[in-house]
């Protein structure tokens, strides 16, 4: 067995294995013998990977042994290529250049106004403008000036200088392509500020078709009913389709959807099982149920034998009485 978990390709890093000098010795004759062979063999080949893996040093946890697995040696193909890094804003070049260094503080904030704990930042946070009753004036306050006015005005032009501050930002990303497609072409239309007048970078087609075909497809029938323009291309699905069931059953169709329902309710079944039956309260109906109709025997049997008479009859016989 050693020797051959030698000849075994095995890449503990994706816990893959592969057998190059794997051959049929003969063809196989049905597909069950195909079939057959191929779990022999997937049978040895994850065994290879588990004694190689009770090999590697472990440490013990809470949850029971852990392996860490080595670095990959296979290396896998990407579906897409790698993030490109984004640049530094103005304030991280800052702060590397100084060697400032982000401390992490509390989302929470005791608030000596209302005597509680409120957020940093955002909706009733901490010293908000509208629990603060009032300002304290400083000597360097102008006479007759509205505090309260004045500290909405700052707030005012501090969002702007920030909001600013992320377009350019923004428009740095898109030079260097750090962003996606739309987002980059988003970016490029922004409106310039600052000294220096650039003009926008123009897109090119892949661009606008991404663009367009997000656009295209932004709507609730996903563009399925939107009215075409003249010359416009359908737009390509890239994702998967959905697969759904066929209407009419075809050829080795039939019971694959009985199937489903059946996977389905026994999936809820396994799921619930324990309170399916509820053993105490079938037995109190039962229970009910035989003394109800036990009641009915007895009334039954108290009218036929003339111990019960209907009501109406009772009082026609006193209102006669009555009368003499």
């Amino acid at each position: 067995m050693a020797q051959e978990e030698n000849q075994y390709h095995i890449d503990m890093g994706n816990l893959m294995v592969f057998d190059p000098n794997y051959h049929f010795e003969s063809a196989p004759s049905s597909r069950e013998e195909l079939t057959q062979e191929c779990l022999n063999k997937g049978t040895e080949l994850v065994q290879a990977i588990a004694n190689e893996l009770f090999s590697l040093p472990s440490h013990e946890d809470r949850d029971g042994p852990l392996i860490k697995l080595p670095d990959p040696s296979t290396a896998l193909p990407r579906e897409k290529h790698f993030p490109r890094p984004k640049p530094l804003t103005k304030w991280e070049e800052f702060a590397k250049k100084k060697g400032i260094q982000n401390k992490k503080k509390d989302k929470r904030v005791f608030d000596e106004q209302t005597q509680n704990w409120k957020r940093r930042h955002g909706y009733d946070r901490v010293e908000d403008d509208n629990d603060i009753p009032i300002i304290e004036a400083k000597m360097t306050d102008e006479p007759g000036e509205d505090p309260f006015q004045k500290r909405k005005v700052e707030k005012k032009t501090r969002v702007e200088k920030q909001e600013k501050n992320r377009l350019h930002n923004l428009k740095n990303a898109s030079k260097v392509d750090a962003l996606p497609s739309h987002v980059q072409l988003a970016a490029t239309s922004l409106p310039i500020s600052g000294r220096q007048k650039v003009a926008p970078k123009k897109a090119n087609k892949h661009e606008l078709e991404s663009v367009a075909g997000l656009a295209a497809t932004a709507t609730a029938s996903i563009g399925k009913f939107d009215q075409k323009l003249p010359g416009e291309k359908p737009v390509k699905h890239h994702g998967k389709f959905r697969k759904f069931l066929p209407v009419v059953q075809g050829k080795g169709m039939v019971n694959e959807e009985r199937e489903q329902t059946d996977k389905i309710l026994n999936k809820f079944m396994s799921r619930g099982s324990d309170d399916i039956l509820d053993v105490n309260k079938a037995v109190s109906m039962f229970k009910v149920k035989g003394e109800n109709n036990r009641r009915k025997e007895r009334m039954t049997e108290s009218s036929k034998s003339g111990k019960l008479k209907p009501k109406g009859k009772s009082l026609k016989k006193s209102s006669k009485k009555s009368s003499h």
